[in-house]
């Protein structure tokens, strides 16, 4: 109810001269009078997205080659291996002299698989390459024995990979170097030798087997499903544990273990799609369709992830596709490249790729339909932050442009990706400014930032940046950062946002050390609108419902002193423009503000906002050259030219002018200020003239702009705009007016004027519905009335209508329906018993006196 008196009361100007049968307290007397103070709405700050979708936008301040590049060139060259091979955690004895058959998939021989002590004769070898036709390309018998490694593919072509020196450079081994590489796989047992079948069988089963015998051989997928898994959905159950591999009609003698397992799902499974990719169709459709068979058979075998043996022959052939210009088969190529977990130079390569996804808003589509955003996801949350801190500039930019499209946001808030934002910062703000690493997580700070604001837009992620306080998080960051201008702009953008509501708000005033980081940021960037104009805004917030705020930033040294250099250096900015234009013929489009004219209005508010605490208000209003500059504002800017900025400017004016204080500026200034009111009070915007009156309310209280307003014949438009039937036209007008009647020489223009008949009529039109207009009105014509004998020379033909009314206003049980709402009803009851009630009885009792004797 309190809230709702106050609201109520708000517009209530600090005019009487009456006084009253019942006396108020003086809190009451001074609550009343400050409500006149009004604080001033300024519009939401506009956060222009860069067309171009770059890193760190057009207005950067960091040299190119101080920050990572938005152009991007990737091929196979960008690719780094070592880190895919897994280690070998057994030392192996060295061979027997015998020959071995080496069968290799590819060129490298990555992948080879080791035969047994091959058969006695030549048949054999043709029985077991005739067995083996289906599943594999075979060496010529010429071969079989040959000390050298048979290729797949004679055509294939050889990439150069980044590895290091320790690594084989040339992958096309001999059988020499059988022992280095068999230490990428298990070792078989010499005296159970097996073939690739990973059967153990005896001879005469061997030989059924590959004579054709009608033995049964089948292969059995589970799990298999048409669509993609998102990343943690996969069974956690043992590699291989995916299929089921079922034999009949040969005899098994010993366990089939993990190794094997997995080796023939990769031969039975993966490889052939492999095939499929490096033929390098230029058919996208048919490529993006076999990347998504291979994503969903290396799910299935649980082969996602590190502890893969074959990722690295994996790796090299999707790192040979990523040149093809296809952003389809990009992102089908970073989702499974993602999905194996690479780090090191490989995250780097497909963070970018990803990226270069993403800065695309065509792409949005196939991007809100497959599991890219989890992948990425992940990487801000499983991998390290300073080992891999460039991989996450690009991983942050691109769900920072995620972010960007409604469907893809909504997800990511519901994966918790708002928690994972700050927890990053959090992991930032905890590296001290002489690490090593501090300079370059501003990169990635930048990209964080930005995406929260982004995120600031939506109610469900506001209500998590809520509850996992991110306002004291966000103050940390830009006490740390206050030399990196861009980092700085990014972070008060989004407390700019998040200042525009109440909760968010109050717990940035709760932040003790805000107010002086934003004055050491205003100082230190005087000349950067950017950031400017949204520490201002911030500041605006603040100061706009909470007392505490404006004695707070107050107190805050030199506070005011930065304010007042602030406005003489956008005033002077845009005198210049102004003058600029001026020389060069030209017409500034006057539909929205400069740059400079945009900080003055927001700069203007604080000062308004201030100018309500009682302390602040007094000292504000005895600071020369700050009312000094808000005069100029009404001087040398029309109404016309920016609206807002006027009307902020007379708005703060009128606030500071209720405090009567000695060596007040406003004082000094009163008339030099009225004639500045006279031209808003000429202009075709009743805004304009609405705030003028308002002015010229509290400065009729000086006898010299009494007079003023006489020789300038104001009261006569003072008196029209009695007709609005506008509330917040006619409140202001009759103040006016009510001063005035103080002197008893200036009464008569009233009746002469017709305004004792326009009185009764906005007496008539608004009554019930307004207790505060109506009560003011009963004062104007008390005063008016004063020291009258005859009720008919001094009210008219209006004496018989004004004797109804306050009649019919008397009475209680008029007031009480009057009312809808409870809360408003409580308050206009509290106001016509106080206010209205004892000025109207008196007045009564005067023209009934003086009636009834004429």
């Amino acid at each position: 109810m309190q809230a709702s008196m106050t609201e109520n009361r708000r517009k209530a100007e600090p005019f009487y001269w009456l006084s009253v049968a019942k006396p108020k307290t003086s809190s009451e007397i001074v609550n009343e009078a400050r409500d006149v103070l009004r604080t001033v709405k300024a519009q939401r700050l506009f956060t222009p997205t860069d067309e171009q979708r770059k890193f760190f936008g057009s207005q950067s301040s960091l040299c190119p080659q101080n920050r990572p590049s938005s152009v991007l060139s990737l091929d196979t060259s960008s690719s780094d291996l070592s880190e895919s091979r897994p280690p070998s955690g057994v030392c192996l004895s060295p061979l027997a002299d015998k020959p071995t058959l080496i069968i290799s998939e590819k060129k490298d021989g990555a992948s080879s698989v080791f035969l047994p002590t091959p058969p006695p004769d030549a048949a054999e070898v043709r029985k077991v390459s005739s067995a083996w036709k289906g599943l594999f390309r075979t060496a010529s018998q010429k071969d079989l024995f040959s000390a050298k490694a048979v290729p797949l593919d004679q055509n294939e072509v050889k990439l150069d990979f980044e590895e290091p020196a320790m690594m084989m450079n040339n992958l096309d081994r001999s059988n020499n170097n059988c022992l280095a590489e068999q230490k990428l796989y298990t070792s078989f047992n010499n005296e159970s030798r097996q073939l690739i079948c990973n059967e153990h069988t005896s001879r005469s089963g061997t030989e059924d087997f590959m004579e054709g015998t009608p033995g049964k051989f089948s292969l059995q997928l589970q799990g298999e499903s048409d669509q993609m898994k998102e990343p943690g959905e996969r069974s956690s159950q043992p590699r291989a544990s995916g299929w089921k591999r079922r034999v009949t009609g040969l005899k098994d003698e010993t366990g089939i273990n993990e190794w094997e397992e997995e080796d023939f799902f990769w031969h039975t499974k993966i490889l052939p799609i492999l095939h499929e990719l490096e033929k390098r169709e230029d058919n996208i459709e048919h490529l993006c369709l076999a990347c998504t068979k291979l994503y969903q058979a290396l799910d299935e075998g649980n082969m996602l992830g590190k502890r893969f043996k074959r990722r690295n022959v994996l790796l090299k052939t999707l790192y040979k596709l990523v040149d093809i210009d296809s952003d389809p088969l990009s992102l089908k190529l970073a989702k499974i490249i993602l999905a194996m977990k690479v780090d090191g130079k490989n995250l780097l390569g497909v963070c970018k790729l990803a990226f270069k996804i993403c800065r695309n808003k065509k792409n949005y589509f196939i991007i809100q339909n497959d599991t890219l955003l989890d992948y990425l996801l992940q990487v801000l949350w499983n991998e390290d932050l300073q080992a891999n801190n460039e991989a996450f500039v690009y991983c942050m930019a691109a769900i920072k442009f995620m972010s960007e499209n409604d469907a893809l946001l909504y997800k990511m808030v519901s994966k918790g990706a708002v928690e994972m934002f700050l927890e990053l910062m959090k992991q930032i703000n905890n590296i001290k400014e002489h690490d090593t690493y501090f300079s370059k997580l501003s990169h990635l700070l930048v990209q964080v930032t930005a995406t929260l604001r982004i995120l600031a837009d939506c109610p469900l992620a506001r209500r998590r940046l809520s509850d996992s306080g991110a306002i004291p998080e966000l103050c940390v960051a830009l006490e740390q950062r206050g030399s990196d201008k861009d980092t700085c702009i990014w972070i008060v953008r989004v407390l700019s946002k998040l200042s525009t509501y109440n909760d968010f708000c109050a717990a940035l005033a709760d932040c003790s050390r805000c107010y002086v980081l934003f004055l050491a940021l205003l100082n230190k960037y005087q000349k950067q609108q950017d950031l400017v104009i949204h520490i201002i805004f911030i500041l605006g917030n603040l100061t706009a419902k909470n007392d505490q705020s404006r004695e707070q930033f107050f107190k805050e040294k030199e506070s005011i002193d930065t304010l007042t250099s602030l406005f003489q250096t956008y005033y002077e900015l845009d005198l210049n423009a102004l003058t600029w234009h001026h020389d060069r013929k030209g017409k500034k489009d006057g539909k929205y503000p400069s740059k400079a004219e945009d900080v003055l209005i927001k700069l203007i508010r604080v000062l308004a906002n201030l100018s309500i605490h009682p302390k602040v208000g007094t000292a504000l209003a005895t600071a020369h050259p700050l009312v000094g500059l808000l005069v100029t504002v009404l001087e040398y800017k029309s109404v016309d030219a920016c609206e807002e900025l006027v009307i902020n400017a007379a708005t703060t004016i009128n606030n500071l002018s209720y405090y009567q204080v000695e060596n007040s500026a406003i004082q000094d200034e009163k008339l030099h200020i009225a004639e500045m009111l006279v031209k808003m009070l000429m202009s075709y915007n009743m805004d304009a003239v609405v705030e003028a009156v308002r002015v010229f309310g509290n400065l009729s209280q000086h006898h010299e702009i009494r007079d003023f307003i006489m020789q300038k014949k104001i009261y006569k438009f003072l008196i029209a705009l009695l007709d609005s039937k506008n509330r917040e036209v006619c409140f202001p007008a009759c103040g006016v007016l009510l001063n005035l009647t103080v002197d008893e020489d200036k009464r008569a223009f009233l009746m002469e004027e017709g305004g004792i008949g326009k009185l009764v009529d906005c007496l008539q039109d608004f009554g019930p519905a307004d207790w505060q207009l109506s009560c003011l009105i009963c004062k104007t014509l008390w005063n008016y009335s004063e020291g009258t004998t005859s009720t008919a020379s001094c009210f008219g033909g209006d004496t018989n209508t004004l004797l109804l009314l306050l009649t019919a206003f008397l009475d209680e049980e008029v007031e009480l329906e009057c009312s809808l709402e409870r809360d408003i009803k409580d308050c206009q009851k509290i106001y016509w018993e106080r206010e209205f009630k004892p000025v109207a009885e008196k007045l009564l009792d005067r023209i009934q006196s003086h009636h009834s004797s004429s």
